[in-house]
């Protein structure tokens, strides 16, 4: 039996996803989180085979959150479920310590697939962001998108930027000083070399970075 946590914070989607797991009949679903600090508590609690994270939750997300389960839990994998189809938050994932990506709207086709090849130890990526892993590790790749240089604090920022998030708001949900998100943006802008907010959305749709306003959660 592999043993599953899943971390979302829609909890109707959690049900959703919990009942699919449960019929696949080798999955047993342990336990369940809202935000990156339930994550934190219940993997520390249980012990399981594979956490199904979704990257955008309340507190501690996305990468930094990865890298923290990994520090503390190193062999547990973790399958990313994200609304995002872009390939940069799939490299991002797995180069933080993600086994798997696989996109929501995907999730209902494969996402048993998915935990079942993540929990034998193998990883489940798209061929597509298989051979974008494998361009970039290639030294002065001349077509990388100007965002693959971001770091991942900076990505994080950008994200919540073109989101319509506020530096006052992006400060206070990372719990860092508006002085520190400032300086993110103002090296994130220069990356991208762009001058103002309007061109940073305008990158950001350019390159297929925002998620579909009309796309469920």
């Amino acid at each position: 039996m592999i043993r599953v946590i899943i971390a979302d914070d829609h909890q109707i989607l959690r049900e959703g996803l919990k009942q699919l797991l449960l019929g696949a009949g080798d999955l047993d679903v342990i336990d369940e989180a809202a935000d990156g600090h339930q994550v934190l508590d219940k993997i520390r609690a249980h012990d399981i085979d594979v956490l199904l994270l979704d990257m955008s939750m309340p507190g501690k997300s996305g990468m930094e959150l990865i890298r923290q389960i990994k520090a503390e839990r190193p062999k547990l994998r973790i399958l990313v479920l994200s609304m995002h189809e872009e390939h940069q938050y799939a490299i991002r994932a797995i180069r933080a310590g993600a086994s798997g990506y696989l996109t929501k709207e995907s999730a209902s086709s494969l996402l048993v697939a998915a935990i079942r090849k993540v929990a034998g130890g193998g990883a489940f990526i798209s061929a597509e962001v298989a051979e974008h892993l494998a361009h970039e590790a290639m030294p002065h790749s001349a077509d990388r998108p100007l965002h693959a240089a971001l770091s991942d604090r900076e990505y994080q920022v950008f994200t919540r930027l073109v989101s319509g998030e506020s530096v006052s708001e992006i400060a206070l949900a990372l719990h860092l000083s508006a002085k520190t998100i400032s300086t993110h943006k103002a090296r994130l802008m220069e990356k991208l070399r762009v001058a103002n907010n309007a061109d940073l959305v305008h990158y950001a749709l350019k390159h297929r970075l925002l998620a579909d306003p009309n796309a469920p959660d």
